[in-house]
């Protein structure tokens, strides 16, 4: 069976404002990429359906629904769009908010019967991973949490264990919130410590709490980790959290914002890192999931130079496809060079020139090693 792709050009419309760095061109972006490398084909493609009201409902409040129905048509005052996060420089209302944020729910979801069906076993909406919502207030460009919403509807409707990874520079706090006090699903994140990064949490001892307690794993590595730091601390812990959990299916979010280009994050990963990671996830799906695996994106802020080609690999790693090497299309580079304000990658993988090397690689790797022991302790007492 092949994966599924899901896309259509309305995902697009979820957008707070022109200036505003969340950007969801970025999805188009890629799945442009991909057709033009060949990799993808309008047969693998699969439009998405917008999420019901009552999904929607699985993890956020009534009246915080009807609040974004309202931000994003009649108005709410300042004091309620206050109390309700929707008028902050991360989040703020827009225009028909309600439909055009469950559309992104439904694609997720899309993914979700795609794969519960058995049509496939794995599936790919980039434009999901909207970790930061929470039941009740939206957050960190996160209107609705798209996740969320897929893994209690995946809980209700198939009755599935389901371990969530997040590998966005941020933490995955919301995801993590909604079911902290849950042992049928397991959050997993590793990001960059909340000591130099919003949202702040995330640390080692938010281990989930009455019968969710040992069920969320959080990794924080320091500022500036590199490649190999991060991928050793990755598959091993990633591993451990899928044998520990046993679960019915994988949920990861694919954030590439730790990407060293990055404007947002304090990260130092390169293209090895996001060939790596999907690879990864892949190969424990297909050891312990049965192959089920529903893919997300998430974070990346630096659409031009990096975006497109990290994302790309999460494609190409469901299709069990090696990372590329060398000069991307030549109708990818003629669209889309020119509207690039920074230097325009012409390769699949990452030109190192502009890469500064970090002089306390050696006290980061030892900060992380000694972090991932500590997470690994917490993971054997479950």
């Amino acid at each position: 069976m092949k994966p599924a792709y899901i896309y259509s050009d309305e995902l697009l419309n979820y957008r707070f404002n022109d200036s505003h760095p969340f950007n969801q061109m970025r999805v188009k972006m890629t799945t442009d990429l991909l057709l033009d490398g060949g990799y993808l084909s309008a047969g693998d493609i699969i439009r998405p359906r917008t999420a019901s009201d009552e999904e929607i409902l699985l993890v956020h409040k009534e009246d915080y629904v009807q609040a974004v129905k309202d931000a994003g048509t009649v108005g709410l005052s300042d004091s309620k769009l206050e109390s309700y996060g929707l008028n902050t420089d991360d989040t703020p209302a827009f225009n028909d908010m309600h439909e055009k944020s469950k559309y992104i729910v439904g694609a997720t979801l899309t993914a979700v019967d795609m794969v519960m069906s058995g049509k496939t076993k794995k599936a790919l909406n980039l434009s999901g991973g909207l970790h930061h919502g929470f039941s009740g207030r939206a957050n960190g460009f996160c209107v609705y949490n798209d996740s969320a919403v897929a893994i209690e509807y995946m809980r209700k409707h198939y009755n599935q264990k389901v371990l969530y990874v997040d590998t966005d520079a941020h933490h995955g706090d919301g995801v993590q919130w909604i079911f902290y006090d849950s042992n049928e699903v397991m959050t997993y994140s590793v990001h960059e410590t909340g000591r130099y990064l919003f949202p702040g949490t995330g640390s080692l001892t938010e281990r989930g709490d009455d019968k969710g307690f040992g069920f969320s794993v959080n990794l924080p590595v320091d500022a500036y980790t590199e490649d190999d730091s991060f991928l050793e601390i990755f598959e091993e812990s990633l591993t451990k959290a899928v044998k520990h959990f046993k679960p019915d299916v994988i949920l990861s979010q694919n954030g590439v914002d730790a990407h060293y280009r990055d404007p947002m994050t304090h990260l130092s990963l390169t293209s090895k890192s996001f060939e790596e990671i999907p690879r990864i996830v892949n190969r424990l799906s297909d050891l312990y999931t049965d192959g089920k695996w529903i893919a997300v994106g998430g974070g990346g802020y630096n659409i031009f130079q990096v975006v497109p080609r990290m994302w790309a690999q999460v494609w190409l790693s469901m299709n069990n496809i090696k990372a590329p090497r060398g000069k991307l299309p030549e109708h990818f580079i003629d669209t889309y060079q020119s509207r690039s304000k920074t230097e325009f990658p012409l390769n699949w993988e990452d030109d190192l020139s502009d890469f500064t090397e970090i002089p306390r690689r050696e006290e980061i790797t030892e900060k992380n090693r000694s972090m991932f022991d500590r997470a690994m302790m917490y993971l054997d007492n479950i």
